[in-house]
């Protein structure tokens, strides 16, 4: 179980991953040498899985945001296990989930706009098993963030 300090902790790091240690331990009302204590402790316990810097798509030219529904040719373990190591090496797709419903995956891609995403979509994504695919383009991101609930 964390304690209210140790979420408060979690609660700025998810805000400014890049604070420094000092001023984390003057928000959170501890010492320097405790509060890096306990991050090294967060990080042990696995609470803490890393830092990333949020880069802005549209200066990186990948400003078209897809959601696509995958549906695999087969259900076997096999293909299920096929699909996911493939995906795991394609830098369009941000996120990969496997789903309980009317199809088996949901993806999360990016890509430059909707002629690089036919592209990405007939040389990629079909090419791994898949039998039909359903797609969703982004129209505007009404809230993105990475941010978890700390209660």
């Amino acid at each position: 179980m964390l304690d209210k300090i140790s979420k408060k902790i979690l609660a700025e790091l998810q805000s400014d991953g890049r604070i420094s240690n000092v001023e984390l331990a003057a928000r959170v009302n501890l010492s320097p040498a405790a509060c890096l204590e306990r991050v090294r402790k967060l990080h042990e316990s696995g609470y803490i899985m890393g830092y990333t810097a949020q880069l802005n798509p549209q200066l990186l030219d990948v400003s078209l945001l897809v959601f696509i529904e995958v549906v695999l040719d087969r259900t076997t373990p096999e293909v299920f296990d096929a699909f996911k190591q493939s995906v795991q090496l394609i830098p369009e797709v941000l996120e990969c989930h496997m789903v309980a419903g009317g199809f088996d995956y949901l993806v999360k891609a990016r890509v430059k706009d909707m002629a690089a995403y036919r592209e990405f979509l007939g040389k990629t994504l079909l090419q791994k098993g898949v039998r039909e695919t359903h797609t969703y383009a982004v129209m505007e991101e009404v809230k993105n963030t990475t941010k978890l609930p700390i209660k």
